[in-house]
């Protein structure tokens, strides 16, 4: 490499690295629209080449998607969850390169009503933690996450307020489950879920149902909604066994 090259190389490292801060961290946040390539080139002093590799480059990691007439956009970010892993949302997030916060939207002690699920498995003369909150994904909302928590099998969750860590957390390390059964669906966005998930109105939803069990009784139920585009479920699994001839 001669000594021209060694300015261009070092320019292209400096507005990758630029950009790439700036999105994971948040300050652009998913959906955001970069800068056209002209006006970076212009504000580095490069030539638009320099810019377009980045971009590509951005783009390839899938950092970015780059769309014809309109300009180059963050992300949005996707997610592969397993079907049979019960896994943190916070981490599921983290995997992707973005901040991940969440907050509490409601949280009551109850008894079961009438009105709650019918397969949630938890008796009807039941005390019951009602809680409900959002995850966020670089300040964007990920999921709602909608949880009813047993207190005659989990009687800590009572004074919990969950401030630094989110009920799923918390429950994966102070009530360790036995058994669990997951529930997949889609519905669309009515109600409030268009304004607290930021999405249009009847946008396809991913819904993913579980119930958790330990040797004590059913711990939880909790329905965790995600927006339809942002989120995919994949399962991982191997033939039952030599005499099997099912495909």
């Amino acid at each position: 490499m001669d000594a021209k090259d060694t300015p261009s190389l070092t320019l292209h490292q400096k507005i990758l690295g630029d950009i790439e801060r700036k999105i994971v961290s948040g300050e652009w946040p998913p959906g955001h629209r970069l800068p056209f390539e002209v006006d970076l080139a212009k504000s580095y002093d490069v030539s638009r080449m320099t810019v377009n590799k980045v971009m590509t480059q951005l783009a390839r990691s899938g950092l970015i998607e780059r769309r014809k007439r309109s300009g180059s956009f963050v992300s949005l970010p996707r997610v592969q969850a397993a079907i049979l892993e019960i896994s943190d949302i916070e981490a599921e997030v983290r995997s992707l390169g973005r901040p991940y916060s969440y907050a509490i939207l409601s949280s009551s002690v109850r008894r079961m009503e009438d009105t709650d699920v019918a397969d949630c498995d938890i008796p009807e003369t039941s005390e019951v933690l009602d809680v409900t909150c959002v995850h966020y994904a670089g300040g964007v909302p990920f999921c709602i996450e909608e949880r009813l928590i047993n207190l005659s099998v989990v009687p800590e969750a009572r004074a919990g307020t969950f401030e630094t860590s989110p009920p799923g957390a918390w429950l994966l390390k102070q009530a360790p489950w036995s058994t669990a059964e997951h529930r997949i669906f889609a519905v669309n966005a009515v109600g409030g879920l268009p304004k607290l998930l930021n999405i249009p109105k009847n946008a396809a939803c991913l819904v993913v149902q579980r119930r958790t069990w330990s040797e004590l009784g059913p711990v939880t139920h909790v329905r965790l909604t995600y927006p339809g585009e942002q989120h995919s479920i994949v399962a991982r699994f191997a033939p039952a066994g030599p005499s099997s001839d099912r495909s």
